[in-house]
């Protein structure tokens, strides 16, 4: 089944389109989206197919900062019920442990979670959003708009900024630098390991105007009765996502069996029964990556080629040549001829 997301994530698209000259109904059309189901908050559409569409809105109506032009006309209201129990938590490590647990409710092809500094910083921690690249695409405008959303809620939750560190973003800026950090407020961070928010520990422990344990503990039993389990949070995403954020280093089965604390021989087998191995979910990553720096980027193919775990860039070279046919250099040449 493809991964999906609620219609919701559209909302400011048609009038921005308009705004922009443009027919939001021929974008519908091109990528197969239902106007009908846009029009309702809680239908499902293509996660992929709604990415596609912002990415391409943005390229041909000269548009690049659309991502973040639709999160500034969104709220928390577009995680629909998921809403509640983050609006009624008494802190804010509440409301992203509620975000973390049931964000698929949304998408299961989104995470939240909260992680270590990737800057090795005690007092700082990332609270990151990450796409399953091996379920979609990366999409530029898809993280700017998911990100954008995610500092919207999280300003409107604490009523204040102080405290922000930085906001990454795994690909290289599409608008002007003075468009992000306009539009955050702080130092902005592109080519990142993992789209996120840095902010200082102590946030987590704010407690929030909006705060109401027992609203809370009403709209996280609604939750977890109506949608018990997420059915994307399979071997193969976790396993994913453990690569992704050790891909420098080359891990090994051993390495990720560690991290996800099972033994390699058990999550073998459990990668089997999903119809897969661990040398091609390796595989599936790094061709993500690679192509989205490639393309997306000005690194030196010797420094992407280290960035994702290749010993040497002739390995990287032999590689692309075999995932889309021609060299790094040509791959790079047609992205920029488009």
């Amino acid at each position: 089944m493809k991964p999906t997301i609620r219609a919701s994530s559209l909302r400011g698209f048609p009038v921005l389109l308009g705004e922009l000259g443009a027919d939001p109904g021929e974008y519908f059309r091109r990528f197969g989206i239902s106007a009908d189901a846009v029009a309702e908050d809680d239908e499902p559409v293509s996660i992929t197919d709604h990415d596609k569409m912002l990415d391409a809105a943005a390229a041909e109506l000269n548009c690049p900062d659309l991502g973040l032009r639709m999160a500034t006309m969104q709220d928390v209201s577009v995680l629909g019920p998921l809403a509640i129990a983050i609006q009624a938590s008494e802190t804010l490590d509440i409301a992203l442990r509620s975000a973390s647990r049931f964000l698929f409710v949304h998408s299961p092809a989104l995470h939240v979670t909260v992680d270590d500094d990737p800057l090795g910083r005690s007092e700082v921690v990332a609270v990151t959003y990450r796409k399953d690249i091996l379920q979609s695409p990366y999409s530029s405008q898809g993280i700017e708009l998911g990100i954008g959303l995610m500092f919207q809620i999280a300003r409107l939750l604490i009523e204040d900024t102080v405290g922000l560190r930085s906001v990454d973003f795994a690909h290289a800026p599409v608008s002007p630098i003075s468009r992000y950090t306009e539009f955050f407020g702080t130092d902005v961070r592109f080519n990142q390991a993992t789209p996120a928010i840095r902010i200082e520990r102590r946030l987590l422990g704010r407690t929030l105007a909006s705060g109401n344990d027992a609203i809370r503990q009403v709209a996280i039993d609604y939750l977890a009765a109506t949608f018990p389990d997420n059915p994307q949070v399979r071997t193969t995403a976790r396993v994913q996502r453990v690569i992704a954020g050790a891909l420098a280093s080359a891990p090994t089965i051993d390495d990720a069996a560690q991290l996800l604390v099972t033994h390699p021989r058990t999550l073998q087998r459990q990668l089997r029964a999903e119809g897969t191995t661990f040398r091609e979910v390796r595989d599936g990553v790094r061709r993500e990556y690679v192509h989205r720096l490639v393309t997306g980027s000005d690194d030196s193919f010797d420094e992407i080629a280290r960035s994702v775990g290749f010993a040497e860039q002739s390995a990287m070279t032999h590689a692309v040549q075999r995932w889309f046919g021609v060299s790094p250099r040509e791959l790079r040449k047609l992205n920029l001829s488009r």
